[in-house]
């Protein structure tokens, strides 16, 4: 097979997507005298005669377009709803894999268990079913709300992340601020659209304490991690 057989083939084995880092992950480039496959990858996707974009580090093949937009429930009347939906539990995914990767227990909250992180729900994917309990009853109460967070081995938070497409990013800054005694990272996604916004509801002086704590991430950066991870993982099995 082609380079470009062999992306088509894994990809038609997945129903006609794939993530970038499910692509390198499952294409075979033992055999490809290229010292940069996954850069290899990356462009073949990119051409638009065979695939199409769907998201940030999603792609699928021409052929299946139909198939696949209306699996993922984002064509037609109700399109702005669903890919609100789709957006929000397609990085929640992507998030939970990168926590995934880089060993840490990965959790999310009880009301998106069976969202779909594109063909499998959430649940199935992220490591604990239920949080740990890590302090006192109230605090945890309230960071079981939250999108996606890492354990680390002790089983205390290592990062949280809110997924803010659509809704008010004050509201998670304030679960953030609820949770500032502890020794974490905490993290906005959102559409780099978002992005002034964010500066200016972090420069609120309610929020002074964890100011410098909250970073804001967008979408193609989470996107190019996932990839990134994924790269990573392959070459060490290699």
């Amino acid at each position: 097979m082609t380079q470009y057989e062999q992306v088509i083939d894994v990809m038609k084995k997945n129903g006609g997507y794939a993530t970038l880092g499910f692509l390198n992950q499952k294409v075979d480039v033992s055999k490809w005298q290229s010292k940069t496959p996954f850069a290899s990858i990356r462009r073949i996707v990119q051409d638009e005669k065979y695939f199409f974009k769907i998201k940030p580090g999603l792609w699928a093949l021409k052929e299946f377009e139909k198939e696949v937009l209306t699996k993922f429930q984002i064509t037609g009347k109700s399109k702005i709803d669903k890919d609100v939906l789709f957006n929000h539990s397609y990085y929640q995914g992507l998030l939970i894999e990168i926590g995934n990767l880089k060993g840490y227990s990965t959790y999310i909250p009880p009301q998106d268990k069976n969202k779909k992180f594109l063909d499998k729900p959430l649940s199935s994917i992220s490591k604990i079913e239920t949080i740990f309990d890590f302090t006192f009853e109230s605090i945890v109460n309230r960071a079981k709300t939250i999108d996606v967070i890492w354990f680390n081995e002790r089983r205390l938070p290592y990062s949280f992340f809110e997924v803010e497409h659509s809704t008010d990013i004050q509201n998670s800054l304030l679960k953030f601020n609820d949770l500032q005694d502890f020794y974490s990272q905490f993290y906005i996604v959102s559409d780099v659209a978002r992005e002034e916004e964010f500066n200016t509801k972090i420069g609120y002086g309610a929020f002074k304490d964890i100011k410098a704590r909250v970073k804001f991430i967008d979408y193609n950066f989470v996107s190019n991690l996932h990839t990134k991870s994924f790269e990573l993982a392959t070459i060490g099995n290699l």
